[in-house]
């Protein structure tokens, strides 16, 4: 009796093929198409953007891991003891801007959960991992609103928080896919304390505005003068002629929640609230439609 060869699986569903390097594409598209898809069906309209350090805790916490260090030192080389205190004191220090973050990423819900709106409006977005994306994320939340959380898969694990509305908690595994989605809602973008990471996102959107690739106004307020004077020296770009001097004004220092609240409302409210009522009722997302990818 002659067998039968077993059916091959659909393209679709060939999982070797789709993890394979042919299927790459598809991937990619996948981390468009499904994000896209999830934003229409939660009416989320456009974002504000905060991110920052993931190593920070709230002032709580922080003070925890120093008494945990102090009480149980017995045991620790004297010189990796100084390092570890030396870390938990800044750690406490650095704590205030988590607490910051909470704060602005309150008030801003607050206020745009009260816009008469049809969609979500300036919705908080954040990496959805710990520290400065937790805080905002957490403001968020205690402000009632709905809170995205941007994941990336990495070497070391990053779970989400748990303070990211669970319909809008993604995982990306390509971080090109991952960057466009921060910009390509984002009508203000909140830069908090950070590294190397941090300080990619911020000058990327830079870029992307110097450049005139953004077909929207990005309200941009770096948050911290005490911190970011001592990182970067922006003034250095204009006195070596790498930057033009209005460059250095397409963003706000701020170093109060209160301070950088009023600076994103009334910006937003000028560049992009003047038309929200006139939309068509059948129109989602329009922004998406005018932003050059």
């Amino acid at each position: 009796m002659t067998e039968h060869l077993k059916s091959a699986p659909v393209a679709y569903q060939n999982a070797p093929f789709l993890d394979s390097p042919d299927g790459r594409i598809l991937r990619i598209l996948a981390e468009y198409q499904e994000p896209l898809a999830r934003f229409r069906r939660e009416q989320i309209q456009d974002t504000v953007v905060f991110f920052g350090s993931a190593r920070f805790q709230g002032g709580k916490d922080a003070a925890n891991s120093l008494a945990e260090i102090e009480k149980n030192h017995a045991g620790i080389p004297a010189a990796q003891l100084e390092k570890d205190l030396k870390r938990a004191h800044a750690g406490i220090d650095m704590a205030r801007y988590y607490e910051d973050a909470r704060r602005l990423a309150h008030m801003l819900t607050k206020w745009s959960i009260q816009i008469p709106a049809r969609r979500r409006r300036f919705v908080v977005t954040t990496g959805g991992g710990p520290g400065i994306m937790e805080a905002a994320n957490l403001g968020a939340h205690e402000a009632g609103g709905k809170t995205i959380g941007l994941n990336i898969e990495l070497p070391f694990e990053q779970a989400p928080n748990q303070y990211i509305t669970p319909s809008l908690n993604f995982q990306f595994h390509y971080f090109f896919m991952r960057k466009f989605w921060f910009a390509y809602l984002a009508k203000g973008l909140v830069i908090f304390p950070g590294g190397f990471g941090t300080m990619d996102e911020l000058f990327e959107i830079l870029t992307l505005a110097q450049t005139d690739k953004l077909a929207k106004k990005i309200l941009v307020v770096i948050y911290g003068s005490e911190y970011w004077n001592k990182v970067l020296n922006f003034q250095a770009f204009v006195d070596a002629g790498t930057v033009a001097p209005e460059d250095v004004n397409q963003f706000k220092i701020a170093d109060t929640p209160e301070d950088a609240f009023e600076f994103l409302r009334d910006g937003l409210t000028k560049h992009h609230l003047g038309g929200t009522t006139t939309k068509k009722a059948g129109e989602v997302l329009p922004e998406i439609a005018k932003t050059r990818p």
